[in-house]
Protein backbone atom coordinates (compact mmCIF):
# COMPACT_ATOMS: atom_id res chain seq x y z
CA UNK A 1 0.00 0.00 0.00
CA UNK A 2 0.72 3.70 -0.32
CA UNK A 3 3.69 5.08 2.12
CA UNK A 4 5.49 8.30 1.74
CA UNK A 5 8.05 9.17 5.27
CA UNK A 6 9.82 12.01 5.55
CA UNK A 7 13.12 13.15 6.52
CA UNK A 8 15.14 15.98 7.17
CA UNK A 9 13.24 18.42 9.16
CA UNK A 10 14.73 20.60 12.19
CA UNK A 11 15.97 24.01 13.72
CA UNK A 12 17.90 26.04 11.42
CA UNK A 13 18.78 29.97 11.74
CA UNK A 14 17.15 32.81 9.62
CA UNK A 15 19.17 32.18 6.27
CA UNK A 16 20.26 28.87 7.36
CA UNK A 17 18.96 26.05 5.10
CA UNK A 18 17.55 22.38 5.39
CA UNK A 19 17.17 19.31 2.73
CA UNK A 20 13.86 17.55 3.32
CA UNK A 21 13.20 13.78 1.78
CA UNK A 22 10.29 11.84 0.97
CA UNK A 23 10.53 8.11 0.65
CA UNK A 24 7.55 6.72 -1.42
CA UNK A 25 6.61 3.19 -1.62
CA UNK A 26 3.65 1.53 -3.14
CA UNK A 27 3.02 4.18 -5.22
CA UNK A 28 4.17 4.77 -9.20
CA UNK A 29 6.42 7.94 -9.62
CA UNK A 30 6.40 7.48 -13.02
CA UNK A 31 2.94 9.16 -13.97
CA UNK A 32 1.90 11.40 -10.92
CA UNK A 33 3.21 14.43 -8.70
CA UNK A 34 4.81 14.76 -5.03
CA UNK A 35 4.34 17.64 -3.36
CA UNK A 36 4.66 19.18 0.01
CA UNK A 37 2.44 21.01 1.74
CA UNK A 38 3.15 22.51 4.84
CA UNK A 39 1.02 23.53 8.07
CA UNK A 40 1.69 26.29 10.91
CA UNK A 41 -0.03 26.36 13.96
CA UNK A 42 -3.53 28.25 13.72
CA UNK A 43 -3.49 28.10 9.74
CA UNK A 44 -4.43 25.88 6.86
CA UNK A 45 -2.49 23.89 4.95
CA UNK A 46 -1.05 25.01 2.16
CA UNK A 47 1.09 23.69 -0.82
CA UNK A 48 4.44 24.58 -1.26
CA UNK A 49 6.22 23.20 -4.17
CA UNK A 50 5.53 19.74 -6.20
CA UNK A 51 6.97 18.00 -9.26
CA UNK A 52 5.71 15.44 -11.77
CA UNK A 53 8.00 12.99 -11.22
CA UNK A 54 7.21 12.02 -15.26
CA UNK A 55 8.58 14.92 -16.67
CA UNK A 56 10.14 16.66 -14.15
CA UNK A 57 8.32 19.88 -14.22
CA UNK A 58 8.32 21.73 -10.94
CA UNK A 59 5.83 24.18 -9.46
CA UNK A 60 6.21 26.83 -6.18
CA UNK A 61 4.15 28.67 -4.30
CA UNK A 62 4.97 32.37 -5.06
CA UNK A 63 6.71 33.04 -1.38
CA UNK A 64 9.16 30.00 -1.71
CA UNK A 65 10.58 30.60 -5.02
CA UNK A 66 14.25 31.49 -5.59
CA UNK A 67 14.27 29.84 -2.49
CA UNK A 68 13.27 26.28 -2.31
CA UNK A 69 13.95 23.15 -4.81
CA UNK A 70 11.99 20.70 -5.44
CA UNK A 71 13.89 16.91 -7.35
CA UNK A 72 12.83 13.22 -7.65
CA UNK A 73 15.00 10.52 -8.36
CA UNK A 74 13.01 7.77 -9.28
CA UNK A 75 14.79 5.21 -9.20
CA UNK A 76 14.92 5.39 -5.12
CA UNK A 77 11.95 6.28 -5.53
CA UNK A 78 12.13 9.52 -3.07
CA UNK A 79 11.96 13.14 -3.44
CA UNK A 80 13.62 16.12 -1.98
CA UNK A 81 13.44 19.55 -1.21
CA UNK A 82 16.14 21.93 -0.93
CA UNK A 83 15.46 24.69 1.61
CA UNK A 84 17.50 27.75 1.38
CA UNK A 85 17.29 31.01 3.23
CA UNK A 86 14.94 30.02 5.65
CA UNK A 87 12.62 32.68 7.28
CA UNK A 88 10.73 32.29 10.77
CA UNK A 89 7.78 32.28 8.36
CA UNK A 90 8.58 28.80 7.26
CA UNK A 91 8.28 27.16 10.58
CA UNK A 92 5.29 25.01 10.04
CA UNK A 93 5.05 21.16 9.73
CA UNK A 94 6.25 20.03 6.07
CA UNK A 95 4.06 17.22 4.80
CA UNK A 96 4.89 15.14 1.47
CA UNK A 97 2.12 14.14 -0.25
CA UNK A 98 1.28 11.87 -3.38
CA UNK A 99 -0.98 13.66 -5.49
CA UNK A 100 -2.34 13.36 -9.19
CA UNK A 101 -0.52 15.15 -12.02
CA UNK A 102 -3.39 17.24 -12.82
CA UNK A 103 -3.46 18.88 -9.29
CA UNK A 104 0.30 19.44 -9.07
CA UNK A 105 0.35 22.63 -10.75
CA UNK A 106 -2.14 24.60 -8.77
CA UNK A 107 -0.62 22.68 -5.62
CA UNK A 108 -4.49 21.31 -4.77
CA UNK A 109 -4.01 19.42 -1.58
CA UNK A 110 -6.12 16.41 -2.87
CA UNK A 111 -3.59 13.36 -2.01
CA UNK A 112 -3.48 10.08 -3.04
CA UNK A 113 -1.54 9.71 0.43
CA UNK A 114 0.14 12.01 3.14
CA UNK A 115 3.22 11.19 5.09
CA UNK A 116 3.00 11.66 8.70
CA UNK A 117 4.68 15.48 8.70
CA UNK A 118 8.74 16.84 9.79
CA UNK A 119 8.49 19.47 12.11
CA UNK A 120 10.74 22.93 10.60
CA UNK A 121 11.79 25.27 12.80
CA UNK A 122 13.79 28.38 11.77
CA UNK A 123 14.51 30.71 14.93
CA UNK A 124 17.77 32.08 16.08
Amino acid sequence: HLQLVESGGGLAQPGGSLRLSCAVSGYTLDYNGIAWFRQAPGKDREGVSCIGTHNGNTFYKNSVKGRFSISSDNSKNTVYRQMNNLKPEDTAVYYCAAIRWRWCPSLTPRADGWGRGTQVTVSS
